[in-house]
């Protein structure tokens, strides 16, 4: 068992704040959490909004799960101690980047309430904008996109939300986007309708 250091002496007391961040920015920092099924089109969402966003002159950064698992994650499973420990890890890096003035746009499955909240409670409910990219099991596996459900069908991927484990769907989400009524196009759009007015400054 690891035991805590008893020598750390944080300095955020004496390093300029998120104020003085979203001045020189001249935007307001938030986190948009995209949660969904894989292959429900969090990533391509988040990289059309990130574009949009970059027109209008606000600075953005996109977490992804699989960039995430390739670098400061890649040592964890997806047991249910490793997600938690995933989505952690993943909302402190976010409240680094919200803490210096910018968008960051989080692509997670995140499959349940409980995982959601440990982010909520890490960032701060007032910057966690929740977005459910709701897309039906079926419809994501109509997909397959990366492969993935295929080799879970056949038993090469263990614990994959949505067959084996667990997805609960936000009950209260800032925005829900159902991809298989609408193109990429348009979830762009109306995700970038619904969270601008939280990113400018006055």
């Amino acid at each position: 068992m690891t035991t805590k250091a008893t020598n750390i002496h944080p300095v955020f007391d004496r390093i300029l704040g998120r104020d003085e961040k979203q001045k020189f920015l001249n935007q307001s920092s938030r986190v948009i959490w995209m949660t969904g099924l894989s292959g429900s089109g969090k990533t391509t969402i988040a990289i059309g909004v990130e574009k949009e966003l970059q027109k209008r002159g606000i600075l953005t950064q996109i977490l992804d799960g699989d960039n995430i698992r390739t670098g400061i994650n890649k040592n964890l499973g997806f047991s249910e101690e490793d997600r938690s420990e995933n989505i952690r890890r993943i909302a402190e890096v976010s409240k680094l980047f919200l803490n210096c003035g910018i968008v960051t746009i989080n692509c997670f499955v995140s499959p349940t309430i409980n995982i959601r909240k440990i982010a909520k409670e890490i960032i701060g409910e007032d910057d966690f904008l929740e977005i459910y990219v709701n897309a039906s099991f079926k419809v994501c596996e109509e997909r397959d996109v990366k492969g993935l459900y295929k080799k879970a069908r056949n038993g090469e991927i263990k614990n994959f939300t949505g067959l084996d484990a667990p997805f609960e769907a936000p009950e209260n989400p800032f925005l829900e986007i159902k991809t298989s009524d609408m193109t990429a196009e348009e979830s762009v759009e109306k995700v970038v309708n619904a969270i601008l007015p939280q990113l400018t400054r006055e």
